[in-house]
């Protein structure tokens, strides 16, 4: 059990630590029940009006006076169905789902910002404990960070040995059609991504500083896109046993198997009917709950391709040439499905 020590106030399962304050070593709470969780992308505050006002408690005055449940990782490149793997997975008797907490952003912006790194790995100890909180007793905790928080991964996997992490990725080709067909903002986010990666020292292939301001925009997805794909090889290199890679045109292909494929690496409980699952929730937009046609996403890449093929093709050939040159592998082992 989870409480305020100094309010005698219980903490349940509703209540998501969401954020953390390290001007005054303080974490936030809000309400959000399962239903609710389920029906948004992302819990940020934009995506939970109805949390209302958070509960705020300092760190010494959080009390934990029970084992928390058994926690795993989705760590993923973006753009690549991982919102949608945990709404499958986040199943009552199973598990539930955190899709990208931000309590996990404010600690990477306190890390850029400087902070020392024992109280970072004191405060993500303390935070992986508060989201380890299922709904029923049972079921395990899925936490999907940010793809921002990829620096922390390893991290993570270290401060719980007895973790799992399924390293989910879109192929190298579609996740650049993805950043182009979504225009300006996606060109903006692989951009922020990109400078992010630089500042915790995930880069490692080869540039001068100056050569990523000469990079066009699919350049720069490419370079993040390398980084992670390097950071993931390194994490199957590392913890051979807990941790699995999953390609994303795989888990859409053949999501039944690849469901009850994550079920049985991590250990899930419950009985699911995944073919139902895959019916629900396959069949709407992850982001915005709208139907989604059958093929609509071999459509979308087919109409990225029409309209940026040229530079796509182009920006490819050059990110193999770069991946070549340092050793980034495109197929990553430990592979979920074959």
């Amino acid at each position: 059990m989870i409480s305020i020590s100094s309010l005698g106030f219980p903490l349940t399962p509703e209540w998501l630590a969401h954020r953390y304050d390290p001007d005054h070593d303080a974490f936030q709470f809000v309400v959000t029940d399962r239903a609710q969780r389920q029906s948004v992308p992302f819990l940020t505050d934009e995506n939970m009006p109805q949390a209302g006002e958070p509960l705020v408690a300092s760190k010494a005055d959080i009390a934990v006076s029970a084992p928390a449940a058994p926690l795993h990782f989705i760590f993923h490149s973006a753009y690549c169905c991982s919102t949608l793997l945990v709404n499958a997975l986040d199943q009552r008797g199973s598990a539930s789902g955190l899709k990208e907490p931000v309590i996990l952003n404010d600690i990477v912006g306190w890390r850029h910002r400087g902070a020392q790194p024992e109280r970072i790995g004191e405060i993500l100890d303390r935070s992986l404990t508060l989201l380890a909180r299922p709904f029923e007793e049972g079921e395990a905790m899925i936490v999907k960070p940010s793809n921002i928080v990829n620096g922390l991964a390893s991290a993570m996997m270290s401060m719980r040995p007895d973790a799992k992490a399924i390293l989910l990725h879109a192929p190298l080709g579609a996740f650049i059609g993805s950043i182009a067909r979504k225009g300006m903002w996606g060109r903006l986010w692989v951009r922020e991504l990109l400078s992010r990666q630089l500042v915790e020292g995930m880069v490692r292939l080869g540039f001068e500083q100056r050569d990523y301001l000469l990079h066009t925009d699919l350049q720069a997805a490419a370079v993040g896109w390398l980084a992670q794909q390097a950071l993931f090889a390194e994490m199957v290199r590392r913890w051979p046993d807990r941790v699995r890679t999953l390609n994303s045109d795989l888990l859409t292909a053949r999501p039944v198997e690849a469901l009850e494929a994550c079920k049985q690496f991590l250990g899930l409980g419950g009985v699911v009917d995944y073919p139902a699952v895959v019916g629900d929730v396959f069949g709407r937009n992850s982001k915005d709950g709208s139907a989604f046609a059958t093929g609509q996403r071999e459509a979308d890449r087919v109409e990225a391709q029409a309209l940026h093929g040229d530079e796509i093709g182009k920006v490819t050939e050059w990110a193999l040439a770069i991946a070549k040159s340092a050793g980034v592998p495109m197929d990553l082992d430990g592979a979920l499905l074959r």
